[in-house]
Order: C-alpha cells, then structure tokens, then sequence
C-alpha cells in the first residue's frame, strides 16, 4: 500500500476560505454601498421629477403640491436629511431634491456629499 505524497492536507481548503472571508467580506460591502449610492441618485432624481409634475397640475397645483409630492416618493427612512426645492422658472416648475448619502444603510451615517435631483415640466393650459 502506497503514502500520499506530501503529506497530510485535509482541512486545507477551510483553512484558505478563512483566510479570504474577511476579504470577501469587504468586496461584498463595497458593491453595496456603490449600489446604495446609485439608489439614492436615482431616489432623488425620481422624487424631483414627481414634484415638477404635481406643481403643474391644473387644479391644486404649485409650491406646496410640489413639495409634497416630491416628499411623498421618498421612503421614510430618507425623508430625514432630504431637502426639497419647488419654484416656477419662465413657465416651467422647477424641482431640486438633495438626500444625504448614508453609509451602508440609511440611518447610520451619511457621506459629505449629497445625491442631488433636478426636474421641470411645463405648465401646460388645457383651454
């Protein structure tokens, strides 16, 4: 009956997949939080482009259908750091939101920078 060559290597793969978890770990963070950053990109654009339109409304429109409207497409747990901004501008109502960046998840902490989001519709008259 032969030995296996070198040696003895059971548990060797265990070992290895030890010594990466932390790294996979971290790569797994990082595409989360790259992820994290686009959503509240794409939160902030959304949100604006609802407020622009409610401010046009026929009926019950402006400042303040806007600001709701914009606030309202925010999910709870973002409307804390969120500022919105509505004013008409040469016929077209303007929306501006900018939310904080949070870091991981919302609530945790936020980057310097904020995810900012523009819009504007006309006002159209429909007579």
């Amino acid at each position: 009956m032969r030995r296996p060559l070198g040696g003895n290597d059971r548990g060797q793969v265990a070992v290895e997949f030890m010594g990466l978890l932390p790294l996979i770990l971290l790569v797994l963070a990082l595409l989360w939080q790259l992820v994290l950053v686009g959503y509240a990109y794409t939160l902030a654009a959304h949100s604006a482009d609802r407020g622009a339109r409610a401010g046009t409304a026929t009926e019950g429109g402006g400042e303040g259908a806007c600001q709701a409207a914009a606030e309202k497409q925010l999910p709870s747990s973002w409307r804390g750091g969120a500022t919105v901004s509505c004013r008409p501008e040469a016929g077209v109502w303007k929306a501006r939101v900018a939310l904080d960046v949070p870091v991981l998840f919302p609530g945790a902490g936020s980057f310097p920078w904020r995810a900012k989001g523009s819009a504007g519709a006309a006002k159209e008259d429909l007579r």
